[in-house]
């Protein structure tokens, strides 16, 4: 065990596991180990609300309450849990939803088409660029991180078996959303970047050092593919409802992929 040093604090990795402060820290009942974690407004609470969820649990923070609900899909017990926006914040949640005993996870969310793409396309990022900073507290310093391959191909089956076309992407995870420059966002294509978003690859190394299996889909919303004239469109509204029920179908398809 050591800790590694740097010129630049977020290249330093200490190698212990366990941290002063940890998520289990009170003696809680376990979560079911099936969960959707995802970035969809108010998209869990309708869901909740027309089949019969029950709120079990909530994780508290200092700007919001994260309520934590239980359901059954295809006769699974899953948790459904809203994620917050970034990385850092994401990660927070994902530890705690581990620490109570969830192992399987599927996480859905919009992101921004790099390059030209439709709205509402269905993506799998199979790889995520490590733009941002909590994955570097969880591995050690990398150009990117590589998804589950358990995950992605429950969640390539589940969209499959749907109907749904898809493509599998590397995408750009950065914590900079008003820092995407024109120049910046070139670069990120020519090195293999066709969408971009703030969470996959702090939710993909915190998984990884953890030890549970995680994957992602992914709708487009707003496109960068023309610089000069950005476009938010509708940010992707319309696919939230189908992209949790297709997270749904994911992880409960986990159960025979690990």
């Amino acid at each position: 065990m050591a800790l590694i040093k740097s010129e630049y604090p977020i290249l330093e990795y200490d190698t212990v596991q366990e941290a002063v402060i940890r998520p289990d820290r009170q003696e809680l009942q376990p979560l079911p180990k099936k969960a959707v974690f995802a970035f969809l407004l108010d998209e869990i609470e309708r869901y909740v609300q027309t089949h019969q969820g029950t709120q079990i649990d909530k994780f508290e923070t200092i700007t919001k309450v994260y309520p934590i609900y239980e359901c059954v899909h295809k006769g699974k017990k899953v948790c459904l849990c809203q994620a917050p926006l970034g990385a850092a914040a994401a990660v927070q949640l994902l530890e705690y939803l581990i620490a109570r005993g969830v192992t399987q996870v599927v996480s859905t969310g919009s992101c921004g088409a790099l390059v030209d793409v439709s709205e509402n396309e269905f993506l799998i990022p199979v790889s995520a660029l490590r733009d941002e900073g909590i994955s570097y507290h969880y591995l050690l310093p990398s150009r990117e991180i590589a998804v589950s391959p358990i995950g992605i191909q429950a969640v390539k089956t589940a969209l499959a078996q749907a109907g749904f076309a898809f493509m599998e992407v590397k995408t750009w995870t950065t914590d900079g959303f008003y820092r995407e420059t024109e120049e910046m966002i070139r670069y990120r294509i020519e090195e293999g970047c066709r969408v971009v978003e703030m969470e996959c690859s702090g939710l993909a190394a915190c998984a990884r050092f953890r030890g549970i299996t995680w994957a992602m889909i992914l709708f487009t919303a707003d496109t960068l593919a023309d610089t000069t004239a950005y476009r938010e469109r509708n940010w992707g509204k319309e696919s939230m409802a189908v992209s949790l029920r297709l997270a749904l179908d994911a992880v409960v398809l986990l159960e025979d992929e690990v």
